[in-house]
């Protein structure tokens, strides 16, 4: 165990252990991503969740460690490590070798910690640590317990986008609060698992074109993580049911994603130097049903105009993205595959990118008997043309009629965060 102290000094007392699964997975289990999971494999999700000092009253680490050797039995993919095949695609050898656990203290209290309302700080409460340069050594996944001065915590999720989307994400830590209950998750059948995408096949015959969706990068080799060639910032702010619902109505589309989505891409073509961002990509949820406890499934596809961003009608754009969107999953599945897997590619930030987390059961982890009062999540490794999370506020922020507020996070080239402020602020009284 390593202790040290954050820079920022908000967070200190940092402790670093490690926790794995209770049962021993087996010899030569290994789990293979699929095309679209090694698309994502530059990407990161950062999730953090707080409570309030009753959910967490005298329990100790060690009552908090202790369900998740049950939980990592059952995700056993994810306490594993990465390997590369003698093709060089990746895999994860399922060796139990657990996940990162780290413990820090922090000098605010949850709602002082809450009023600062900073994107940038709250990544002192979640590991910012990436797979790679030493893949053979980095866990895909990182949990972080930060203890506020009243009481409260915060529990940071860091996820390799490899493992699965923010609907697998939040899936995998919901089930914790299943095991903190009681519940006794039975072992996976059938875990002996050879490697069968290892070796390609043929090449695809037909020349397949890149998709919009993706931007090749590196290579990175064993480093997961792409470099952007502008200093990248995050940023978020909260929007009421009553002021979202008005932007519906300014925008004529019932559906609060497009409508956001409509403002901020206008707002961003406005203010971007160079050309208007004429290609935008779109990750929701997929109405299709996932296979295995892991993995990418969400919808990712892109609306495309050749006209005006600048001076188009905001409720044109929204009906875009509501009915516009051309599907690109199966051309970024035979991209990937026409590389045999070893593709280092961006999907958040090839474009501008528009990722509704609507349908993440964001308040669904329930520490025996209580919920969070806050969930964030944002996405890390993102390429220079910048990502957006649109995310339900959450049932503490429903109007009487049921509708929630969102919260908007946002990750752009460092200068032009001001500038956007400024111009949503202007026309759209937000941020």
């Amino acid at each position: 165990m390593v202790s040290s102290k954050s820079e920022a000094g908000l967070i200190y007392n940092i402790k670093f252990s490690s926790v794995g699964p209770a049962n021993v997975t087996g010899q030569d289990v290994v789990y293979e991503p699929s095309n679209i999971d090694l698309a994502m494999k530059l990407h990161y999700l950062r999730g953090i969740y707080y409570f309030n000092s009753q959910a967490f009253q005298d329990v100790t680490i060690y009552k908090v460690k202790e369900p998740i050797f049950s939980w990592f039995s059952h995700f056993y993919m994810t306490a594993g490590r990465f390997r590369r095949a003698e093709s060089g695609r990746p895999y994860i050898k399922c060796n139990d070798c657990g996940a990162r656990f780290i413990e820090a203290q922090c000098d605010k209290t949850l709602e002082e910690w809450l009023e600062m309302k900073d994107a940038s700080l709250e990544k002192l409460l979640v590991s910012n640590q990436v797979l790679g340069p030493e893949l053979t050594f980095s866990p895909p996944i990182l949990i972080q317990h930060t203890k506020f001065k009243c009481g409260g915590i915060a529990l940071g999720l860091s996820w390799a986008h490899v493992l699965g989307d923010v609907f697998s994400a939040t899936e995998f830590i919901n089930f914790l609060g299943k095991v903190v209950g009681g519940f006794q998750p039975a072992r996976p059948n059938n875990l002996a698992h050879l490697l069968t995408k290892a070796n390609p096949t043929q090449t695809l015959q037909k020349i397949v074109e890149d998709p919009l969706s993706i931007k090749r990068v590196g290579p990175v080799e064993d480093h997961w993580i792409a470099n952007n060639s502008c200093k990248m910032e995050s940023f978020s702010f909260y929007i009421t049911a009553s002021k979202l619902g008005h932007l519906q109505s300014r925008t004529e589309i019932q559906g609060p994603f497009e409508s956001l989505c409509a403002i901020i891409w206008q707002s961003i073509s406005r203010i971007r130097d160079g050309p208007e961002p004429k290609v935008v990509t779109i990750c929701k949820k997929s109405e299709e049903k996932k296979e295995g406890p892991v993995g990418n499934n969400q919808f990712i596809g892109v609306v495309k105009v050749d006209h005006s961003i600048r001076e188009a009608n905001p409720s044109e754009l929204a009906r875009l993205i509501k009915n516009e969107i051309i599907d690109e999953r199966l051309k970024i599945d035979e991209a990937i595959e026409k590389d045999h897997g070893v593709s280092d590619v961006v999907v958040y930030g090839a474009n501008l990118t528009f990722v509704n987390v609507e349908g993440a059961d964001l308040y669904g982890f329930d520490w025996e008997g209580h919920k969070p009062t806050n969930v964030s999540y944002l996405v890390d490794g993102v390429g220079d043309a910048g990502a957006v999370v649109v995310l339900p506020a959450g049932p503490n922020d429903s109007s009487k009629d049921g509708d929630e507020g969102r919260v908007v996070t946002m990750t752009l080239p460092e200068d032009e965060i001001m500038k956007l402020k400024y111009e949503l602020n202007k026309e759209w009284s937000i941020a």
